[in-house]
């Protein structure tokens, strides 16, 4: 009598075919899992490098800061910092603002005369959400604060500090009327402290602390 040869029956075959369809779910799911912590600490890395470099722009905005002696150099209202820089060409304004959960950077183009100084000025404050000038600098800020340092001890930049008193004008020796001072200023402090809050979903926690010396100006 010839022996029937041996084999696997359907259940086999089925129960084989559930256990590797398993197999596979969980090593795609680890698969996916393995991508998707690369994605996050990817992205957490090029949200750190992105904030390292908007943190060096506004040091370096700040280290080049130039009181024009007509103008105040540096004026913070709540929501925008705005200053004068010295540039290679001229003076330039630069305007630091926080609107929308993002922080945005708009700066003029170098000039060499007071009244080109003041048309940008005037723009820097009246500044509009398209104006494509703006650089959408970073993501996710809930809002942030700005402190002076001045008479020795910090403040909130909003709060009146020193005021530059205008040297008195000379009199002329043809008899005409002086002409009139100049309108007094806010003195430059000498360091200014940014705290700046992070929106809960931006990649970042907390509260971001930098201070930066201002240079000594006449």
């Amino acid at each position: 009598m010839k022996r029937q040869a041996a084999g696997f029956t359907l259940i086999e075959v089925l129960v084989a075919l559930v256990v590797m369809a398993i197999m596979a779910i969980m090593a795609w799911r680890g698969l996916d899992a393995l991508m998707k912590s690369r994605e996050v600490a990817q992205t957490n890395i090029d949200q750190s490098a992105r904030l390292q470099t908007v943190v060096a722009q506004w040091e370096q905005d700040l280290r080049s800061v130039q009181d024009p002696g007509e103008s105040d150099a540096l004026a913070f209202d709540g929501a925008s910092l705005r200053l004068i820089r010295q540039h290679a060409q001229g003076l330039q304004v630069v305007n630091w603002s926080v609107r929308s959960g993002a922080l945005y950077r708009w700066e003029s183009k170098p000039v060499q005369t007071v009244a080109a100084l003041e048309v940008n000025l005037l723009r820097a404050s009246q500044l509009l959400q398209q104006d494509s000038g703006q650089l959408r600098a970073l993501e996710g800020i809930n809002g942030w604060q700005m402190y002076c340092y001045r008479g020795n001890s910090w403040s909130n930049c909003l709060s009146t500090g020193n005021v530059k008193t205008a040297a008195p004008p000379a009199s002329s020796a043809s008899g005409a009327p002086p002409s009139p001072p100049s309108p007094q200023r806010q003195a430059l402090p000498s360091g200014v402290r940014m705290v700046m809050q992070f929106a809960p979903n931006s990649g970042f926690s907390g509260t971001l602390t930098r201070q930066i010396e201002l240079a000594a100006t006449p």
